[in-house]
């Protein structure tokens, strides 16, 4: 479930009369946020010893086994020890794969590539497959570029702007010349440097004022501002939360310093093969890439690691819903994995034995042998009653729903009853009934008016199997049920009917076997 979450408060100033003796509270929208289904996931939940920590930690709750495996896995990519390795994360539908896989992509952090794609995307793009994949491979597999540039450090004294006409032959032209002078400091020197006017249009776009720490990069001119002096922190009584304060600079004002630019080899591959060159990024249009491209920048980036200016940082490609990959797909990657620089792939199944697509032989979770085999596969369980409940309390808290014990506890029961995620989705459905009682708190009878109003599949599927032939285009598992009569074909009476004896009971291993489609 996704959804919009606004946080305001209540302005200080007067507001509009609504009313005798009355004023309306006048709002303020501060900011925008979107709630996903895994936006409360901060990480893996795990502790220096790589055991699961208790109370959602990080928004994880449950799976102590896979958790734990995965944090080997981890541990093994951050000490970059591990590459061309495939995950398999499987188990039954609602049991938080993709939740595992989004927390070690927050544990993981920026620096390290990580891409999420699901396996119908292959089949949608317009490329082939295979290209599909091999974009999605490269854009996993980042490139650290280290380059030394001489910059100039310190803390902003003064700055003193002019501006005067300009002059030529004793005549005015009529333009403004701006000239200035900057003046900065460390603890053990201060420079007074003059100014020009691109240098000035700059200061002035950054909004660099005295008591500024600032960078300025002598090659490009680019300038960076860190933050401010912890000596002039008293300058105000209040400071916003956007202010950071940083300590002034020691030693020489100007020196060199090592600066590294992450790139993946997707955005080389892009920048190397048209003519827009980085704006192809920002357009979409890759396209299809050469062979013979990727087999230049392969080079170069090898060269370039045998002489220290670049170092290779494998990141991890997550495929959802893997078994929708067919026979190519899985034979491309069997051959990827083999590659020096492949990433981690990580892959997530709800399927148990089931048909390889694009073949007819079946194969536990859809995927061929000889990959299955390469795989090294962490099973999920189902949750049990007090995770759900955990579960539960945790998306309130993320969606700002204020909920009754005795309502969360009946959330978890319907939760263990149908599943996890038709229980999620209550959640904000009976925030909305519990505001129109003017009620700030959910309650149980605002759990069971929404359980009314939105069926889960099981009571779906029930609904269905006890009216079947009232709906069109309907079909039986057995043929000879059917009694066909003719007319325009329409399902009118006397034209369609099938034999109310097929309907009259429900299958005798139980309600589960008429759900075989994921909820």
């Amino acid at each position: 479930m996704s959804g919009i979450k606004l946080s305001s408060e209540p302005s200080g100033g007067l507001g509009a009369a609504g009313g005798p003796g009355g004023a309306t509270t006048v709002r303020e929208l501060t900011r925008l946020e979107r709630i996903g289904a895994h936006s409360h996931i901060r990480g893996l939940g795990l502790d220096d010893a790589l055991e699961p920590r208790r109370g959602g930690s990080q928004g994880m709750v449950g799976q102590a086994s896979a958790r734990r495996a995965v944090g080997v896995i981890y541990r093994m990519i951050q000490e970059g020890k591990i590459g061309g390795r495939a995950i398999l994360l499987a188990g039954r539908p609602g049991t938080g794969k993709t939740a595992i896989a989004m927390g070690l992509a927050q544990q993981l952090g920026e620096d390290t590539p990580f891409t999420t794609m699901s396996a119908s995307e292959v089949f949608s793009l317009e490329m082939s497959k295979t290209e599909a994949l091999t974009q999605a491979l490269r854009k996993s597999i980042g490139v650290r570029i280290l380059e030394e540039t001489e910059v100039m450090e310190g803390e902003v004294v003064e700055i003193q702007i002019d501006t005067a006409f300009g002059k030529e032959g004793g005549k005015a032209k009529g333009g403004m010349e701006k000239t200035g002078r900057l003046t900065l400091c460390t603890t053990d020197m201060e420079t007074v440097y003059d100014l020009g006017t691109k240098m000035i249009d700059a200061l002035s776009k950054e909004k660099v004022t005295a008591g500024d720490i600032i960078t300025i990069d002598k090659a490009s001119g680019k300038i960076t501002k860190l933050g401010r002096s912890f000596s002039r922190s008293r300058d105000y009584d209040a400071a916003g939360s956007g202010t950071r304060f940083v300590q002034c600079p020691e030693g020489e004002i100007q020196k060199r310093k090592e600066v590294a630019h992450n790139v993946s080899l997707h955005e080389i591959d892009v920048i190397n093969s048209r003519q827009q060159g980085f704006l192809a990024l920002f357009a979409g249009d890759t396209g299809e890439i050469k062979p013979e491209v990727r087999e230049q920048i392969d080079a170069k980036v090898v060269e370039w690691r045998e002489e220290g200016r670049a170092k290779i940082i494998p990141g991890v490609l997550f495929i959802d819903e893997v078994h929708m990959l067919d026979i190519e797909c899985f034979s491309f990657l069997n051959r990827a994995l083999e590659s020096d620089m492949a990433p981690v792939l990580v892959v997530a199944t709800n399927r148990g034995i089931a048909k390889i697509r694009g073949t007819e032989y079946k194969s536990p979770h859809g995927i061929p042998l000889d990959l299955l085999d390469r795989m090294m596969i962490v099973s999920t369980e189902p949750y049990a009653h007090d995770d759900i409940r955990t579960i539960l309390k945790v998306r309130c808290e993320e969606e700002d729903v204020e909920m009754a014990d005795d309502a969360l506890e009946l959330l978890a029961r319907i939760g263990a009853e149908t599943s996890l995620r038709y229980a999620i989705h209550m959640i904000i459905a009976a925030s909305l009934a519990a505001e129109k009682r003017k009620s700030a708190e959910v309650e149980i009878e605002d759990v069971k008016r929404v359980y009314k109003l939105f069926v889960d599949v099981k009571r779906s599927t029930q609904y269905l199997v006890e009216y079947n032939k009232e709906f069109m285009f309907n079909e039986l598992d057995d043929a000879d049920e059917f009694e066909v009569g003719g007319g325009d074909g329409g399902e009118g009476e006397g034209q369609a009917s099938a034999k109310a004896s097929a309907m009259d009971e429900t299958p005798s291993n139980g309600k589960d076997d008429s759900m075989s489609t994921t909820p």
